[in-house]
C-alpha cells in the first residue's frame, strides 16, 4: 500500500460550523481509505486520544491538555473574530448576579467549558457553582442558568426563552481584544511521524474544501438550514462569521487562552509553545 492510498480515521464535528468544509469534502473527496467519523466535540476528543481516530476537529483545550499526543494542523480552526453565534450561556439572571449561582456547563464541549468560566470567573468577577444537566433535553434547562453550543444553541436562541443570551465568543474579544480559537485540527504526533505525506495530502484538501466551501456559501446554507431548521438566510448570516484560518492573532489568542488555563491548573505548562505539524509549501 503506497503512501497516497494509507487509510486516514479523520474526526468531524456533526455540527453546521462545519457545513462549508465538510459539506464540500462529501461532494468532492473520493478516497475510500480516509474514513470521516463524526461526533461532537468531546467524543472526538476521546476518540484522538484513545487512538481510535488519526486526526479531526478536536477542542482547542483538549490540546492544552495533552499536548505531547498531538500536532497542530496549520491554517486551520473553527474560530470566530466576535460574536460566533453559537457558543451561548443562557440564563434568566443578569451575570454579574451570578455568583454562588448555579451554572451548567455542556457536556459536548471541554473548551466551551472552560471559556465560560474563565469569563466569568477572571473578566467578570463572579464565582458560581457548576455542575451538569441530567438531560440534554432543553425542556430541562428551562428557568437555569446554562451554556449550550452548536445546533443546540442556535435552537435556543431562536426560541427566544431567556432574557440573557451572552456570546462567548463576543465576551472573549470584548475583554481581550483577540479572536477565539474554538476547535482546532489536530494529528497524533506517531501518526504525523510515520505517515507525513499523507497528513500534508489531507491537509491540502482540507484547505481546498474550506475555499470552496465559503466561495458556495449561499448553496450550503440552502441544504443545512433544514437540520436546526432555520432560515437560510440567517444560516449565511450564521456561517459567514464562523471562521476556519488560524493566522497569527487566533495563534495569540490560543495562546492566551492556555495560559489561562495553566494558571488556573486547567492545562499542561507544556502546552506552549504550540507544536504544528511539517507542512511543505
Amino acid at each position: 500500500m503506497t503512501e497516497q492510498e494509507f487509510a486516514a480515521r479523520i474526526g468531524m464535528v456533526n455540527f453546521i460550523n462545519t457545513a462549508p468544509l465538510y459539506e464540500t469534502w462529501k461532494e468532492t473527496v473520493y478516497r475510500d481509505e480516509w474514513q470521516v467519523m463524526e461526533a461532537n466535540p468531546v467524543e472526538l476528543n476521546r476518540q484522538l486520544s484513545a487512538g481510535e481516530l488519526d486526526l479531526g476537529f478536536i477542542s482547542s483545550h483538549e490540546y492544552a491538555m495533552q499536548p505531547s499526543k498531538y500536532r497542530l494542523l496549520p491554517e486551520l480552526s473553527i474560530s470566530s473574530s466576535g460574536p460566533v453565534g453559537s457558543v451561548f450561556l443562557f440564563s434568566e439572571i443578569a451575570p454579574e448576579k451570578l455568583d454562588g449561582e448555579m451554572v451548567f456547563l455542556s457536556r459536548q464541549s471541554q473548551t466551551s467549558n472552560s471559556l465560560v468560566k474563565i469569563l466569568l470567573e477572571e473578566f467578570l468577577g463572579v464565582r458560581p457553582r457548576y455542575g451538569f444537566s441530567a438531560s440534554d433535553d432543553i425542556s430541562v434547562d428551562q428557568g437555569k442558568t446554562f451554556l449550550a453550543i452548536g445546533d443546540r444553541a442556535l435552537r435556543m436562541k431562536a426560541s427566544g426563552r431567556y432574557p440573557v443570551v451572552l456570546d462567548l465568543g463576543e465576551i472573549w474579544h470584548k475583554f481581550t481584544g483577540l479572536p477565539f480559537v474554538f476547535a482546532v485540527w489536530a494529528v497524533r504526533d506517531e501518526f504525523a511521524e510515520k505517515h507525513a505525506g499523507l497528513v500534508m495530502e489531507i491537509h491540502h484538501e482540507l484547505l481546498r474544501c474550506v475555499q470552496e466551501g465559503k466561495e458556495n456559501l449561499q448553496v450550503i446554507c440552502q441544504r443545512v438550514a433544514p437540520k436546526i431548521p432555520m432560515p437560510t438566510d440567517k444560516c449565511y448570516e450564521y456561517l459567514l462569521a464562523i471562521e476556519y484560518d488560524l493566522n497569527v492573532k487566533k495563534i495569540e489568542a490560543l495562546q492566551l487562552f492556555y495560559k489561562y488555563l495553566a494558571d488556573r491548573g486547567e492545562g499542561q505548562k507544556d502546552a506552549l509553545p504550540l507544536r504544528f505539524a511539517e507542512i511543505a509549501k
